[in-house]
Protein backbone atom coordinates (compact mmCIF):
# COMPACT_ATOMS: atom_id res chain seq x y z
CA UNK A 1 0.00 0.00 0.00
CA UNK A 2 1.44 3.37 -1.06
CA UNK A 3 0.25 6.16 1.51
CA UNK A 4 1.22 10.21 1.08
CA UNK A 5 0.93 11.46 4.85
CA UNK A 6 -0.02 14.86 4.91
CA UNK A 7 1.44 16.88 7.78
CA UNK A 8 3.65 19.55 9.56
CA UNK A 9 6.75 17.10 10.22
CA UNK A 10 9.89 18.07 12.02
CA UNK A 11 12.57 19.95 12.38
CA UNK A 12 9.63 22.33 11.62
CA UNK A 13 8.02 23.01 14.90
CA UNK A 14 4.89 24.07 13.81
CA UNK A 15 1.28 22.24 15.13
CA UNK A 16 0.66 18.70 15.03
CA UNK A 17 4.36 17.89 13.74
CA UNK A 18 5.23 15.53 16.82
CA UNK A 19 1.89 13.62 16.46
CA UNK A 20 2.49 13.38 12.63
CA UNK A 21 6.26 12.38 13.33
CA UNK A 22 5.13 9.58 15.57
CA UNK A 23 2.37 8.69 12.60
CA UNK A 24 5.12 8.30 9.95
CA UNK A 25 7.14 6.57 12.44
CA UNK A 26 4.90 3.43 13.03
CA UNK A 27 4.14 3.13 8.94
CA UNK A 28 7.99 3.62 7.72
CA UNK A 29 8.23 0.72 10.25
CA UNK A 30 5.93 -1.32 8.17
CA UNK A 31 8.09 -2.52 4.91
CA UNK A 32 5.14 -3.52 2.93
CA UNK A 33 3.93 -0.04 3.08
CA UNK A 34 5.86 3.28 0.96
CA UNK A 35 5.46 6.60 3.07
CA UNK A 36 6.14 9.96 1.29
CA UNK A 37 5.41 12.52 4.14
CA UNK A 38 4.10 15.60 2.26
CA UNK A 39 5.04 17.92 4.65
CA UNK A 40 5.28 22.22 5.40
CA UNK A 41 8.21 24.11 3.96
CA UNK A 42 10.49 25.14 6.74
CA UNK A 43 11.54 28.87 7.28
CA UNK A 44 15.14 27.85 6.71
CA UNK A 45 17.12 24.80 5.04
CA UNK A 46 17.33 22.25 7.68
CA UNK A 47 18.83 18.77 7.08
CA UNK A 48 15.40 16.11 6.90
CA UNK A 49 15.04 13.50 9.26
CA UNK A 50 17.04 10.35 8.12
CA UNK A 51 14.93 6.89 6.43
CA UNK A 52 11.94 9.79 5.80
CA UNK A 53 11.35 10.69 2.14
CA UNK A 54 9.72 13.92 2.98
CA UNK A 55 8.46 15.95 0.06
CA UNK A 56 7.88 20.18 1.29
CA UNK A 57 5.51 20.96 -1.07
CA UNK A 58 3.22 23.51 1.21
CA UNK A 59 3.61 26.30 4.00
CA UNK A 60 1.60 28.10 6.63
CA UNK A 61 -0.38 30.92 5.50
CA UNK A 62 -0.20 30.09 2.07
CA UNK A 63 -3.57 30.19 0.04
CA UNK A 64 -2.88 27.73 -2.84
CA UNK A 65 -1.78 24.53 -0.63
CA UNK A 66 -4.60 22.44 -2.14
CA UNK A 67 -3.22 23.20 -5.84
CA UNK A 68 0.59 22.21 -4.72
CA UNK A 69 -0.90 19.13 -2.66
CA UNK A 70 -2.76 18.29 -5.86
CA UNK A 71 0.15 18.24 -7.68
CA UNK A 72 2.51 16.52 -5.59
CA UNK A 73 -0.37 13.20 -5.24
CA UNK A 74 -1.14 13.29 -9.06
CA UNK A 75 2.73 12.80 -9.93
CA UNK A 76 3.10 9.99 -6.77
CA UNK A 77 -0.10 8.08 -7.46
CA UNK A 78 -0.78 6.83 -3.60
CA UNK A 79 -3.49 4.83 -2.79
CA UNK A 80 -4.49 6.65 0.26
CA UNK A 81 -3.96 10.09 1.15
CA UNK A 82 -3.89 10.95 5.27
CA UNK A 83 -4.46 14.22 6.50
CA UNK A 84 -3.30 15.21 10.19
CA UNK A 85 -4.83 18.70 10.81
CA UNK A 86 -6.49 20.73 12.90
CA UNK A 87 -8.79 23.88 12.65
CA UNK A 88 -5.15 25.74 12.18
CA UNK A 89 -3.05 23.61 10.29
CA UNK A 90 -2.89 25.53 7.36
CA UNK A 91 -2.60 29.14 8.87
CA UNK A 92 -3.77 31.63 11.44
CA UNK A 93 -5.31 33.51 9.26
CA UNK A 94 -8.98 32.96 8.62
CA UNK A 95 -8.48 32.67 4.66
CA UNK A 96 -5.78 30.80 4.01
CA UNK A 97 -6.74 28.37 6.80
CA UNK A 98 -10.29 27.82 5.51
CA UNK A 99 -8.81 27.24 1.98
CA UNK A 100 -5.86 25.00 3.30
CA UNK A 101 -8.56 22.86 4.64
CA UNK A 102 -10.64 22.51 1.60
CA UNK A 103 -7.63 20.20 0.69
CA UNK A 104 -9.30 16.67 1.35
CA UNK A 105 -12.49 17.48 -0.78
CA UNK A 106 -9.84 18.43 -3.76
CA UNK A 107 -8.19 15.78 -4.03
CA UNK A 108 -11.19 13.40 -3.09
CA UNK A 109 -13.00 14.55 -6.55
CA UNK A 110 -9.30 13.94 -8.24
CA UNK A 111 -9.78 10.76 -7.61
CA UNK A 112 -7.65 9.31 -4.95
CA UNK A 113 -8.74 7.69 -1.18
CA UNK A 114 -8.27 10.17 1.28
CA UNK A 115 -8.61 10.20 5.24
CA UNK A 116 -8.51 12.82 7.68
CA UNK A 117 -7.55 12.81 11.15
CA UNK A 118 -9.31 15.97 12.79
CA UNK A 119 -7.67 16.72 15.96
CA UNK A 120 -10.41 19.58 17.17
CA UNK A 121 -14.27 20.52 16.36
CA UNK A 122 -14.89 24.25 16.17
CA UNK A 123 -18.18 23.40 18.10
CA UNK A 124 -16.67 22.50 21.31
CA UNK A 125 -14.07 24.83 21.17
CA UNK A 126 -14.25 28.46 23.26
CA UNK A 127 -13.37 31.06 20.98
CA UNK A 128 -13.60 33.88 23.67
CA UNK A 129 -11.02 32.35 25.37
CA UNK A 130 -9.25 31.22 22.65
CA UNK A 131 -8.45 35.30 22.04
CA UNK A 132 -10.96 35.47 18.69
CA UNK A 133 -11.73 38.46 17.61
CA UNK A 134 -15.17 38.13 15.69
CA UNK A 135 -16.36 34.20 17.46
CA UNK A 136 -19.93 34.26 16.09
CA UNK A 137 -18.32 34.61 12.90
CA UNK A 138 -15.63 32.15 13.27
CA UNK A 139 -18.60 29.69 14.67
CA UNK A 140 -20.37 29.97 11.32
CA UNK A 141 -16.88 29.61 9.12
CA UNK A 142 -15.83 26.64 11.42
CA UNK A 143 -19.56 24.90 10.54
CA UNK A 144 -18.70 25.46 6.81
CA UNK A 145 -15.36 24.10 7.00
CA UNK A 146 -16.49 20.76 9.02
CA UNK A 147 -18.98 20.48 6.49
CA UNK A 148 -16.17 20.41 3.45
CA UNK A 149 -13.97 17.56 5.82
CA UNK A 150 -16.51 15.90 6.08
CA UNK A 151 -16.28 15.26 2.22
CA UNK A 152 -13.31 13.36 2.47
CA UNK A 153 -14.07 9.43 2.18
CA UNK A 154 -13.53 8.91 5.94
CA UNK A 155 -12.69 11.18 8.93
CA UNK A 156 -11.26 9.81 12.45
CA UNK A 157 -11.60 11.93 15.79
CA UNK A 158 -10.25 11.65 19.00
CA UNK A 159 -12.70 11.82 21.58
CA UNK A 160 -16.42 9.39 21.31
CA UNK A 161 -17.85 13.31 21.90
CA UNK A 162 -16.65 14.55 18.96
CA UNK A 163 -18.08 11.41 16.85
CA UNK A 164 -21.68 11.98 18.66
CA UNK A 165 -21.64 15.69 17.24
CA UNK A 166 -20.41 14.72 13.96
CA UNK A 167 -23.33 12.26 13.14
CA UNK A 168 -25.97 14.08 15.04
CA UNK A 169 -25.33 17.32 13.78
CA UNK A 170 -23.85 17.24 10.28
CA UNK A 171 -26.14 13.71 9.67
CA UNK A 172 -22.65 12.12 8.05
CA UNK A 173 -21.70 8.24 7.86
CA UNK A 174 -17.80 7.48 7.52
CA UNK A 175 -16.50 9.22 10.96
CA UNK A 176 -14.66 7.19 13.45
CA UNK A 177 -13.30 7.30 16.76
CA UNK A 178 -9.67 6.63 17.03
CA UNK A 179 -7.99 6.85 20.20
CA UNK A 180 -5.23 9.49 20.13
CA UNK A 181 -2.59 6.32 21.80
CA UNK A 182 0.65 7.24 23.55
CA UNK A 183 3.59 8.58 21.28
CA UNK A 184 5.60 5.54 21.77
CA UNK A 185 5.23 1.30 21.01
CA UNK A 186 5.43 0.21 24.33
CA UNK A 187 5.08 2.47 27.58
CA UNK A 188 7.98 2.66 30.40
CA UNK A 189 7.27 1.10 33.86
CA UNK A 190 7.54 4.33 36.15
CA UNK A 191 11.02 4.12 37.80
CA UNK A 192 9.72 5.42 41.37
CA UNK A 193 13.27 5.99 42.38
CA UNK A 194 13.72 8.59 40.35
CA UNK A 195 10.80 10.33 41.87
CA UNK A 196 12.24 11.09 45.68
CA UNK A 197 9.40 12.49 48.11
CA UNK A 198 12.00 14.83 49.13
CA UNK A 199 13.47 16.44 45.94
CA UNK A 200 9.84 16.44 44.06
CA UNK A 201 8.73 18.07 40.38
CA UNK A 202 5.80 19.17 39.25
CA UNK A 203 5.62 19.31 35.76
CA UNK A 204 3.95 21.67 33.14
CA UNK A 205 4.40 21.03 29.83
CA UNK A 206 2.63 22.24 26.77
CA UNK A 207 2.63 25.68 24.31
CA UNK A 208 1.57 28.65 26.54
CA UNK A 209 -1.10 31.41 26.65
CA UNK A 210 -4.33 31.88 25.18
CA UNK A 211 -6.71 28.99 26.97
CA UNK A 212 -3.17 27.64 28.68
CA UNK A 213 -2.68 29.97 31.42
CA UNK A 214 0.58 29.59 33.72
CA UNK A 215 -0.61 32.51 36.44
CA UNK A 216 -3.53 30.93 38.65
CA UNK A 217 -1.09 27.51 38.31
CA UNK A 218 2.24 29.45 39.65
CA UNK A 219 0.62 30.82 42.90
CA UNK A 220 -0.91 27.77 43.73
CA UNK A 221 2.66 26.39 43.29
CA UNK A 222 4.08 28.67 46.13
CA UNK A 223 1.52 27.91 48.51
CA UNK A 224 2.72 24.37 48.32
CA UNK A 225 6.29 25.23 48.07
CA UNK A 226 5.67 27.05 51.51
CA UNK A 227 4.36 23.79 53.32
CA UNK A 228 7.37 21.53 51.18
CA UNK A 229 10.33 23.50 50.74
CA UNK A 230 11.79 20.77 48.76
CA UNK A 231 9.37 20.75 45.94
CA UNK A 232 10.06 22.67 42.56
CA UNK A 233 8.13 23.87 39.59
CA UNK A 234 9.50 22.50 36.14
CA UNK A 235 7.59 24.78 33.09
CA UNK A 236 8.37 23.34 29.37
CA UNK A 237 7.30 24.12 26.11
CA UNK A 238 6.93 27.54 24.62
CA UNK A 239 4.57 29.71 23.26
CA UNK A 240 1.19 29.50 21.45
CA UNK A 241 1.19 30.62 18.24
CA UNK A 242 -0.93 33.72 19.23
CA UNK A 243 0.45 34.59 21.89
CA UNK A 244 4.07 34.96 21.05
CA UNK A 245 6.83 36.48 23.92
CA UNK A 246 4.26 35.25 26.66
CA UNK A 247 6.43 32.60 28.36
CA UNK A 248 9.76 34.94 28.47
CA UNK A 249 7.38 37.50 29.84
CA UNK A 250 6.50 35.22 33.00
CA UNK A 251 9.44 33.91 33.21
CA UNK A 252 11.09 37.15 33.77
CA UNK A 253 8.57 37.74 36.56
CA UNK A 254 9.36 34.75 38.38
CA UNK A 255 13.33 34.99 36.95
CA UNK A 256 14.31 35.35 40.99
CA UNK A 257 12.72 31.88 42.79
CA UNK A 258 14.97 28.81 42.41
CA UNK A 259 12.08 26.72 43.14
CA UNK A 260 10.25 27.50 39.41
CA UNK A 261 12.81 26.60 36.30
CA UNK A 262 11.52 27.69 32.66
CA UNK A 263 13.10 25.21 29.82
CA UNK A 264 11.59 26.53 26.24
CA UNK A 265 10.89 24.45 24.13
CA UNK A 266 11.96 20.46 24.78
CA UNK A 267 13.03 18.64 21.73
CA UNK A 268 11.96 14.76 20.97
CA UNK A 269 14.71 13.31 22.79
CA UNK A 270 14.56 15.57 25.88
CA UNK A 271 11.02 14.83 26.69
CA UNK A 272 11.90 11.48 27.88
CA UNK A 273 13.72 12.38 31.02
CA UNK A 274 11.49 15.38 31.61
CA UNK A 275 8.59 13.16 32.23
CA UNK A 276 10.79 10.23 34.04
CA UNK A 277 11.47 12.40 36.87
CA UNK A 278 7.78 14.03 37.63
CA UNK A 279 5.73 13.83 40.32
CA UNK A 280 2.55 15.18 39.09
CA UNK A 281 1.57 16.38 36.08
CA UNK A 282 -0.66 19.46 35.81
CA UNK A 283 -2.44 21.14 33.15
CA UNK A 284 -4.22 24.32 34.28
CA UNK A 285 -6.34 25.00 31.12
CA UNK A 286 -9.64 27.33 30.91
CA UNK A 287 -11.20 25.32 27.66
CA UNK A 288 -9.90 22.55 25.75
CA UNK A 289 -9.23 22.22 22.11
CA UNK A 290 -9.25 18.43 21.79
CA UNK A 291 -7.60 15.09 22.97
CA UNK A 292 -4.51 16.22 25.08
CA UNK A 293 -1.42 14.92 23.85
CA UNK A 294 0.59 16.00 27.10
CA UNK A 295 -1.97 13.51 28.99
CA UNK A 296 -1.21 10.71 26.93
CA UNK A 297 2.74 11.22 27.37
CA UNK A 298 1.66 11.54 30.95
CA UNK A 299 -0.06 7.91 30.63
CA UNK A 300 3.32 6.90 28.37
CA UNK A 301 5.84 7.23 31.69
CA UNK A 302 3.72 6.50 34.28
CA UNK A 303 2.77 9.91 36.01
CA UNK A 304 -0.05 11.14 37.68
CA UNK A 305 -2.41 13.90 36.28
CA UNK A 306 -3.95 17.26 37.93
CA UNK A 307 -6.54 18.91 35.19
CA UNK A 308 -8.97 21.26 35.36
CA UNK A 309 -12.76 20.01 35.50
CA UNK A 310 -13.51 20.38 31.43
CA UNK A 311 -15.33 18.73 29.53
CA UNK A 312 -12.60 17.10 26.97
CA UNK A 313 -10.88 15.94 30.21
CA UNK A 314 -13.58 14.60 32.23
CA UNK A 315 -14.56 12.00 28.82
CA UNK A 316 -10.45 11.00 29.01
CA UNK A 317 -11.16 9.95 32.63
CA UNK A 318 -14.84 8.45 31.92
CA UNK A 319 -13.82 6.72 28.23
CA UNK A 320 -10.05 5.44 28.37
CA UNK A 321 -9.83 5.33 32.45
CA UNK A 322 -6.95 8.22 32.90
CA UNK A 323 -6.24 8.46 36.44
CA UNK A 324 -6.91 12.46 36.70
CA UNK A 325 -7.37 14.90 39.50
CA UNK A 326 -9.97 17.81 39.05
CA UNK A 327 -10.12 21.37 40.04
CA UNK A 328 -12.19 24.13 38.85
CA UNK A 329 -10.30 26.74 36.87
CA UNK A 330 -9.68 30.15 38.38
CA UNK A 331 -9.60 27.94 42.16
CA UNK A 332 -6.31 28.66 43.13
CA UNK A 333 -7.06 27.12 46.73
CA UNK A 334 -8.73 23.85 45.57
CA UNK A 335 -5.01 23.36 43.27
CA UNK A 336 -3.33 24.04 45.81
CA UNK A 337 -4.60 21.22 48.54
CA UNK A 338 -5.07 18.90 45.52
CA UNK A 339 -1.45 19.27 44.89
CA UNK A 340 -0.61 19.14 48.69
CA UNK A 341 -2.11 15.93 48.98
CA UNK A 342 -0.73 14.50 45.97
CA UNK A 343 2.69 15.53 46.59
CA UNK A 344 2.56 14.38 49.78
CA UNK A 345 0.65 10.90 49.44
CA UNK A 346 2.98 8.61 48.14
CA UNK A 347 0.70 5.69 48.19
CA UNK A 348 -1.69 7.66 45.91
CA UNK A 349 0.80 8.59 43.45
CA UNK A 350 2.46 5.17 42.68
CA UNK A 351 -1.76 4.29 42.65
CA UNK A 352 -2.75 6.61 39.57
CA UNK A 353 0.98 6.38 38.20
CA UNK A 354 0.38 2.49 37.67
CA UNK A 355 -3.44 3.28 36.53
CA UNK A 356 -2.12 5.59 33.81
CA UNK A 357 0.63 3.02 32.94
CA UNK A 358 -1.76 0.33 32.71
CA UNK A 359 -4.23 2.77 30.29
CA UNK A 360 -1.30 3.07 28.20
CA UNK A 361 -0.65 -0.74 27.49
CA UNK A 362 -3.89 -0.77 26.29
CA UNK A 363 -3.10 2.49 23.56
CA UNK A 364 0.00 1.94 21.82
CA UNK A 365 0.87 3.94 18.45
CA UNK A 366 1.27 0.39 16.26
CA UNK A 367 -2.46 -0.21 18.35
CA UNK A 368 -3.37 2.97 16.79
CA UNK A 369 -1.92 2.50 13.15
CA UNK A 370 -2.90 -0.86 12.74
CA UNK A 371 -6.82 -0.21 12.92
CA UNK A 372 -6.54 2.85 10.41
CA UNK A 373 -4.67 0.71 8.17
CA UNK A 374 -7.69 -1.59 8.66
CA UNK A 375 -10.11 1.01 7.76
CA UNK A 376 -8.34 1.92 4.35
CA UNK A 377 -8.17 -1.66 3.61
CA UNK A 378 -11.70 -2.20 4.20
CA UNK A 379 -12.24 1.00 2.19
CA UNK A 380 -10.09 -0.44 -0.80
CA UNK A 381 -12.47 -3.37 -0.81
CA UNK A 382 -15.71 -1.80 -0.71
CA UNK A 383 -14.93 0.45 -3.72
CA UNK A 384 -13.57 -2.81 -5.35
CA UNK A 385 -17.46 -4.14 -4.76
CA UNK A 386 -18.93 -0.93 -5.94
CA UNK A 387 -17.25 -1.33 -9.11
CA UNK A 388 -18.68 -4.86 -9.53
CA UNK A 389 -21.82 -3.90 -8.74
CA UNK A 390 -21.39 -1.45 -11.44
CA UNK A 391 -20.45 -3.98 -14.04
CA UNK A 392 -23.54 -6.22 -13.00
CA UNK A 393 -25.91 -3.42 -13.99
CA UNK A 394 -24.79 -3.86 -17.37
CA UNK A 395 -27.02 -5.75 -19.66
CA UNK A 396 -25.35 -9.57 -21.14
CA UNK A 397 -25.89 -8.94 -24.65
CA UNK A 398 -23.51 -5.69 -24.36
CA UNK A 399 -20.54 -5.52 -26.50
CA UNK A 400 -17.25 -5.60 -25.06
CA UNK A 401 -19.09 -6.50 -21.45
CA UNK A 402 -16.28 -8.62 -20.23
CA UNK A 403 -13.39 -5.88 -21.64
CA UNK A 404 -14.83 -3.01 -19.95
CA UNK A 405 -15.20 -5.22 -16.98
CA UNK A 406 -11.53 -6.26 -16.72
CA UNK A 407 -10.72 -2.34 -17.41
CA UNK A 408 -12.52 -1.61 -14.36
CA UNK A 409 -11.66 -4.49 -11.96
CA UNK A 410 -8.23 -4.95 -13.13
CA UNK A 411 -7.07 -5.42 -9.57
CA UNK A 412 -10.47 -8.12 -9.08
CA UNK A 413 -8.43 -10.95 -9.57
CA UNK A 414 -5.80 -10.37 -6.48
CA UNK A 415 -8.69 -9.10 -4.75
CA UNK A 416 -10.71 -12.28 -4.78
CA UNK A 417 -6.93 -13.84 -3.40
CA UNK A 418 -6.74 -11.64 -0.55
CA UNK A 419 -6.24 -12.80 3.15
CA UNK A 420 -6.34 -9.76 5.15
CA UNK A 421 -3.04 -7.60 3.38
CA UNK A 422 0.06 -8.28 5.04
CA UNK A 423 0.44 -4.69 6.54
CA UNK A 424 -3.23 -5.96 8.60
CA UNK A 425 -1.61 -9.30 9.50
CA UNK A 426 1.47 -7.55 10.95
CA UNK A 427 1.67 -7.76 14.76
CA UNK A 428 3.73 -5.58 16.68
CA UNK A 429 6.34 -7.62 18.94
CA UNK A 430 5.90 -4.82 21.45
CA UNK A 431 2.33 -4.81 21.75
CA UNK A 432 2.65 -6.20 25.66
CA UNK A 433 -1.43 -6.43 25.60
CA UNK A 434 -1.87 -8.54 23.14
CA UNK A 435 0.10 -11.20 23.72
CA UNK A 436 0.24 -10.51 27.67
CA UNK A 437 3.92 -10.57 27.89
CA UNK A 438 7.05 -8.66 27.60
CA UNK A 439 9.16 -12.18 26.86
CA UNK A 440 10.49 -12.27 30.87
CA UNK A 441 7.52 -14.00 32.75
CA UNK A 442 4.55 -11.94 31.33
CA UNK A 443 3.35 -8.69 32.08
CA UNK A 444 -0.34 -9.09 32.97
CA UNK A 445 -2.60 -5.65 33.35
CA UNK A 446 -6.02 -5.16 33.50
CA UNK A 447 -7.33 -1.23 32.85
CA UNK A 448 -8.98 0.55 35.80
CA UNK A 449 -10.56 3.81 36.23
CA UNK A 450 -10.97 6.29 38.77
CA UNK A 451 -14.23 5.32 40.81
CA UNK A 452 -16.70 8.24 41.76
CA UNK A 453 -14.89 9.57 45.03
CA UNK A 454 -11.97 9.65 42.90
CA UNK A 455 -9.62 6.78 43.90
CA UNK A 456 -8.32 4.53 42.21
CA UNK A 457 -7.80 0.12 43.01
CA UNK A 458 -4.25 -0.54 44.31
CA UNK A 459 -1.66 -2.49 42.21
CA UNK A 460 0.53 -4.26 42.98
CA UNK A 461 3.88 -5.86 41.22
CA UNK A 462 4.33 -9.42 41.34
CA UNK A 463 6.66 -11.54 39.45
CA UNK A 464 7.37 -9.13 36.71
CA UNK A 465 3.34 -8.79 36.27
CA UNK A 466 0.98 -6.11 37.07
CA UNK A 467 -2.01 -7.01 38.90
CA UNK A 468 -4.85 -4.75 40.09
CA UNK A 469 -7.45 -5.79 42.79
CA UNK A 470 -9.89 -4.61 40.79
CA UNK A 471 -10.50 -5.61 37.16
CA UNK A 472 -12.56 -3.42 35.11
CA UNK A 473 -11.63 -3.91 31.64
CA UNK A 474 -14.02 -3.85 28.90
CA UNK A 475 -15.17 -7.30 29.15
CA UNK A 476 -15.83 -7.20 32.82
CA UNK A 477 -17.23 -4.09 33.39
CA UNK A 478 -20.39 -5.64 31.38
CA UNK A 479 -19.00 -5.92 27.63
CA UNK A 480 -20.89 -8.42 25.92
CA UNK A 481 -19.02 -12.01 27.00
CA UNK A 482 -17.76 -14.90 24.33
CA UNK A 483 -18.94 -17.90 24.33
CA UNK A 484 -16.48 -20.33 24.94
CA UNK A 485 -16.29 -22.51 21.69
CA UNK A 486 -15.90 -18.11 20.07
CA UNK A 487 -12.54 -17.84 22.21
CA UNK A 488 -11.67 -21.44 21.34
CA UNK A 489 -12.26 -20.80 18.14
CA UNK A 490 -10.22 -17.47 17.64
CA UNK A 491 -7.35 -18.65 19.21
CA UNK A 492 -7.20 -22.35 17.27
CA UNK A 493 -9.39 -21.16 14.28
CA UNK A 494 -7.58 -17.65 13.32
CA UNK A 495 -3.92 -18.26 15.13
CA UNK A 496 -3.56 -21.73 13.99
CA UNK A 497 -5.04 -21.13 10.47
CA UNK A 498 -2.01 -18.08 10.00
CA UNK A 499 0.96 -20.30 11.41
CA UNK A 500 -0.11 -22.64 8.74
CA UNK A 501 -0.75 -20.07 6.16
CA UNK A 502 2.85 -18.75 6.84
CA UNK A 503 4.74 -22.01 7.44
CA UNK A 504 3.55 -22.90 3.91
CA UNK A 505 5.09 -19.77 2.76
CA UNK A 506 8.07 -19.71 4.01
CA UNK A 507 9.49 -24.00 3.61
CA UNK A 508 12.42 -24.73 5.96
CA UNK A 509 16.05 -24.01 3.12
CA UNK A 510 13.91 -21.71 0.90
CA UNK A 511 16.03 -18.50 1.52
CA UNK A 512 14.46 -16.49 -1.11
CA UNK A 513 11.24 -16.65 0.64
CA UNK A 514 13.20 -15.59 4.09
CA UNK A 515 14.25 -12.65 2.32
CA UNK A 516 11.20 -11.19 1.26
CA UNK A 517 9.89 -8.02 2.55
CA UNK A 518 6.78 -9.78 4.09
CA UNK A 519 4.38 -13.18 3.42
CA UNK A 520 3.33 -12.76 0.33
CA UNK A 521 -0.51 -13.06 -0.34
CA UNK A 522 -1.94 -16.73 -1.69
CA UNK A 523 -4.81 -17.87 -4.15
CA UNK A 524 -7.93 -18.55 -2.15
CA UNK A 525 -8.13 -22.01 -2.90
CA UNK A 526 -4.75 -22.76 -1.70
CA UNK A 527 -5.85 -20.51 1.06
CA UNK A 528 -8.62 -22.99 2.05
CA UNK A 529 -6.28 -26.31 1.22
CA UNK A 530 -4.11 -24.86 3.50
CA UNK A 531 -6.56 -24.65 6.34
CA UNK A 532 -8.19 -27.78 5.40
CA UNK A 533 -4.45 -29.75 6.13
CA UNK A 534 -3.84 -27.65 9.40
CA UNK A 535 -7.40 -29.02 10.70
CA UNK A 536 -6.53 -32.95 9.70
CA UNK A 537 -9.46 -32.32 6.43
CA UNK A 538 -7.14 -33.25 4.24
CA UNK A 539 -8.31 -35.30 0.68
CA UNK A 540 -6.53 -38.34 1.66
CA UNK A 541 -7.41 -37.94 5.44
CA UNK A 542 -9.52 -39.09 7.97
CA UNK A 543 -12.64 -37.50 7.43
CA UNK A 544 -12.61 -37.24 3.56
CA UNK A 545 -13.03 -34.30 1.08
CA UNK A 546 -14.68 -31.44 3.20
CA UNK A 547 -13.99 -32.06 6.91
CA UNK A 548 -17.71 -33.15 7.19
CA UNK A 549 -17.95 -36.37 5.79
CA UNK A 550 -15.71 -39.18 5.86
CA UNK A 551 -14.56 -40.83 2.70
CA UNK A 552 -12.00 -40.27 -0.34
CA UNK A 553 -9.70 -42.61 1.34
CA UNK A 554 -9.66 -46.32 1.58
CA UNK A 555 -13.13 -46.85 1.64
CA UNK A 556 -13.50 -45.33 -1.93
CA UNK A 557 -15.91 -42.40 -1.34
CA UNK A 558 -17.90 -44.08 1.48
CA UNK A 559 -19.21 -41.30 2.95
CA UNK A 560 -20.62 -40.94 6.84
CA UNK A 561 -21.11 -38.34 8.77
CA UNK A 562 -18.35 -37.41 11.19
CA UNK A 563 -19.80 -34.98 14.48
CA UNK A 564 -15.62 -33.69 14.44
CA UNK A 565 -16.16 -32.94 10.97
CA UNK A 566 -18.88 -31.36 10.84
CA UNK A 567 -17.56 -29.15 13.63
CA UNK A 568 -14.21 -28.49 11.85
CA UNK A 569 -16.16 -27.67 8.72
CA UNK A 570 -18.16 -25.52 10.49
CA UNK A 571 -15.08 -23.38 12.01
CA UNK A 572 -13.24 -23.88 8.82
CA UNK A 573 -15.83 -21.57 6.77
CA UNK A 574 -16.59 -19.37 9.60
CA UNK A 575 -13.01 -18.44 9.61
CA UNK A 576 -13.00 -18.26 5.09
CA UNK A 577 -16.00 -15.45 6.03
CA UNK A 578 -14.28 -13.38 8.65
CA UNK A 579 -11.36 -13.38 6.25
CA UNK A 580 -13.01 -12.07 2.96
CA UNK A 581 -12.79 -15.29 1.13
CA UNK A 582 -16.20 -16.17 1.01
CA UNK A 583 -17.78 -19.68 0.43
CA UNK A 584 -15.77 -22.53 -1.33
CA UNK A 585 -17.93 -21.91 -4.51
CA UNK A 586 -16.64 -17.97 -4.50
CA UNK A 587 -13.21 -18.77 -3.70
CA UNK A 588 -13.52 -22.03 -6.38
CA UNK A 589 -12.15 -24.24 -3.48
CA UNK A 590 -12.83 -27.96 -4.03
Amino acid sequence: MKICLVTSFPPSRRGLNEYGYHIARELQNNPLLNLTVLADELPSPEPELPGFSVVRCWDFNRVSNPLCLLREIRELRPDVVWFNVGFASYGNQALPASIGLAAPALIRLAGFQTHVTLHQLMDTVDLRDAGVRFPTLYKVAGVLITRVLLMSDSVSVLLPEYRRILLEKYRTEHVHFRPHGILSGRPEYPDFSRREQSAQCVLAFGKWGTYKRLEPMIEAFRSVAAEMPGVRLVVAGGNHPNTPGYVETIAERYRHDPQIEFTGYVPEEAIGDLFRSASVTVMPYSSSAGSSGVAHLACQYGVPIIASDIRDFRQLAEEEGLAIEFFRFGDNVRLANVMLQLLQSRERQQAMAMQNFSVALHMTMPRVIREYLRSFDLQERIEVLRSLSRIRQLPRWMPMRSTIGRLLLRNWTAWRSWLPSPHILQRDPSDLVDGQTDGRGGLQTTRAASNGDGESPQWCTEHGALAGTADLSPTSAGAEQQHPADQQEGQDGNHHFLSALLAEQHQPGDTHAQEANGPQQLPARQVVRIWNRSNGNGRNGEHGSNGAVSGNNALRGKETTHPRGEARARKRDRAIERYGLGSNRDTGAA
